[in-house]
């Protein structure tokens, strides 16, 4: 059957660039073009996946601020009502990043953040527990769309080797998010009282009047594609153009929607492998989220000394995060970068395991946070380089959130109060994990090392129905076949 096409929208294809200008791209120049997208996109895309993790993770330090007693709810409760925001969470993730291109990521993205940070504020009103279900739900259903599509976002912008480190600019925020929500819930909590309102409340409310500030304020600043970009000249815009169309040949041709492209991702087995290394990284990522202040705090520390030291294991986080995501780019590399990061994390949870001491507990934290938090840009850039084109892309991108955030629902009843400080099973559960993603990086970096081989010996076969295809829709065979092959293609050399 043959592939609709549809003309290109909002972009300018290497064949619009006279081979004049083409001359004059030097490599100076495209570095210059590269790091107009770096301070004009990135901080905003930092900032958004900044608030979505401090607005879905404050819960745990609202509960050491007093939420848990303050509404009376038992543990079971607490639990369900933190498990609740990811069920609609998932379920947000793939037909809201198959819309991105659609709605234009300009409207999409500030909508979903305003939404949200009245759904936040509106936390600081809650009374009850069927309440604080409710409100739940409803922020997962509105910030599931966020990291997905930005992952995809960032992937318009930026060649396949460059992703990784962008991904991790804007993720490290998660770990900055976890160090600066203790210091500023430590200082929130202390408005008590202020207007009637409880610590606790005053934590969801002010961070989310501030969610919806930037929102509002963002609606003139994300473009949808380079080409809409304000701080780009047009030259800028038509070397980011040509290096995209150099690193991705499909990306010139605008497909047409096809149900087909999610099977053909959901049937790729270095798809399926990274779905099983996001399972297991989400549950042990979301598990320390939502209840590091708390495991800290059941380690013998006062509530606001458990806010404010839960920070140095956060801190450690975002700069491992930063380095290996840049040495990852920087040789090209996803599979060692992963496992010599998930090591730490077997180490850390092996220490806290084995732990006999408070000190020895707390400082395991420091290896097993950031060989958790390091973790998902790398694996996210690998998925994101190895699935083409765009909706396959999309797809593979959603369906690995969607297993974080599953794996994020098991963590949610991996901490009860009465198994700490210790939390042996979840401890010993997400040592598994850890383990897990290392055996994975190398089974996915030996089968993409097989499938490139096998392609390679396999090309003339591969590309033979597109031989005798005329031009259709101004679109050559050439480009029919990395359309409709994307990462089959036999040219299409898959990232280790």
């Amino acid at each position: 059957m043959p592939v609709q096409i549809l003309p290109p929208a909002n972009h300018v294809s290497s064949s619009t660039i006279s081979s004049n200008e083409k001359d004059t791209f030097d490599p100076l120049e495209e570095k210059r073009a590269v790091r107009m997208l770096d301070y004009t996109v990135l901080p905003l895309m930092t900032m958004f996946y900044l608030l979505s993790f401090l607005d879905r993770a404050n819960i745990g330090n609202a509960r050491v601020a007093g939420l848990q007693k303050g509404l009376g709810l038992t543990d079971h409760q607490y639990q369900i009502a933190v498990t609740v925001t990811f069920v609609p969470y998932i379920a947000a993730e793939l037909p809201s990043n198959l819309l991105l291109r659609k709605i234009g990521p300009r409207v999409l993205m500030p909508s979903l953040l305003v939404i949200w940070g009245i759904i936040v504020t509106l936390h600081g009103l809650v009374s009850s527990y069927s309440g604080l279900v409710i409100i739940r739900a409803f922020l997962g259903l509105v910030e599931g769309p966020m990291f997905p599509g930005i992952v995809l976002y960032l992937s318009g912008f930026y060649t396949r080797e460059e992703l990784s480190l962008r991904v991790a600019l804007f993720f490290s925020s998660a770990s900055l998010s976890g160090a600066f929500s203790g210091l500023l819930a430590a200082a929130i909590q202390n408005m008590n009282g202020i207007g009637g309102k409880p610590g606790w409340a005053w934590i969801f409310i002010l961070e989310g009047l501030f969610t919806v500030l930037v929102g509002l304020v963002s609606f003139f600043l994300v473009p949808s594609t380079p080409q809409d970009s304000k701080f780009l000249t047009q030259k800028q815009k038509n070397i980011i153009a040509q290096r995209l169309a150099r690193d991705r040949p499909v990306i010139g041709i605008i497909e047409a929607f096809s149900i087909k492209e999610i099977f053909r991702s959901l049937c790729s087995p270095h798809v399926m492998m990274v779905f099983i290394m996001f399972f297991g990284n989400g549950a042990t990522l979301y598990g320390l989220a939502l209840f590091l202040p708390s495991i800290v705090n059941q380690l013998g520390f006062s509530a606001t000394r458990s806010q404010l030291i839960s920070v140095g294991p956060f801190a450690a986080g975002f700069f491992v995060t930063l380095i290996s995501a840049f040495l990852s780019d920087r040789y090209n590399s996803r599979a060692i970068p992963t496992m010599i990061i998930a090591t730490l994390a077997v180490a850390g949870f092996g220490v806290y395991l084995g732990s006999h001491s408070v000190a020895t507990a707390y400082g395991s934290l420091f290896l097993s946070v950031p060989g958790v938090y390091a973790t998902p840009p790398i694996i996210s850039a690998w998925m994101a380089n190895n699935s083409e084109p765009y909706y396959r892309r999309a797809t593979s991108i959603a369906i690995g959130f969607v297993a974080t955030n599953a794996g994020g629902i098991l963590s949610t009843w991996s901490f009860p109060t009465k198994e700490g400080p210790r939390f042996t099973r979840a401890t010993i559960m997400d040592l598994v994990f850890s383990i897990v993603i290392v055996i994975g990086s190398a089974l996915n970096a030996l089968y993409l090392v097989r499938a490139t081989h096998q392609k390679a010996s396999r090309r003339d076969e591969i590309l033979a129905p597109f031989e005798d295809e005329q031009e259709a829709g101004g679109v050559a065979k050439e480009q029919r076949a990395w359309l409709t092959l994307g990462d089959r293609h036999p040219d299409f050399r898959y990232t280790l």
